[in-house]
């Protein structure tokens, strides 16, 4: 529908007004589901939940410290041992009902092939957790 009018001018600028009224029907929808959904988000239902006192478990795993020299010497939590008897020593920490931790302390001399050694027969022997244990930089 195109509008004119009698006016004889002919160039009439365009119009440059914005059109209000789908805002305002926009706004009134937005009011009413407003009014209607805030009710329902202040309502509270009262519930009874069960209550449970526990404890954490004070239980530490003991650890033990496997120390390897630049020689190659392995100390276990200070005492030396030979390499037959760290398969024995780690099957029977693995065996235990809560494993230690395996501590593993190495020299920088040694050779990266002695703890990959170590490593494989930890696991092997079902240890589950291993650390390295470093001396930061002063």
């Amino acid at each position: 529908m195109a509008f004119g009018s009698f006016n004889e001018q002919g160039g009439s600028a365009p119009m440059s007004e914005i059109n209000m009224v789908p805002l305002i029907d926009v706004m009134l929808v937005l009011l009413i589901v407003f009014m209607i959904t805030a009710p329902l988000l202040t309502h509270s239902v009262k519930i009874d939940l069960p209550t449970a006192a526990s404890q954490a478990s004070n239980e530490k795993p003991d650890t033990v410290t496997l120390a390897l020299d630049a020689a190659g010497t392995l100390y276990w939590n200070d005492q030396k041992i030979g390499d037959e008897e760290l398969a024995a020593r780690l099957a029977a920490a693995a065996a235990q009902p809560v494993q230690p931790e395996l501590h593993l302390r190495a020299d920088r001399e040694t050779r990266y092939q002695k703890l990959a050694e170590i490593m494989s027969a930890a696991r092997t022997a079902g240890i589950q957790k291993m650390g390295f244990i470093t001396v930061p930089e002063h």
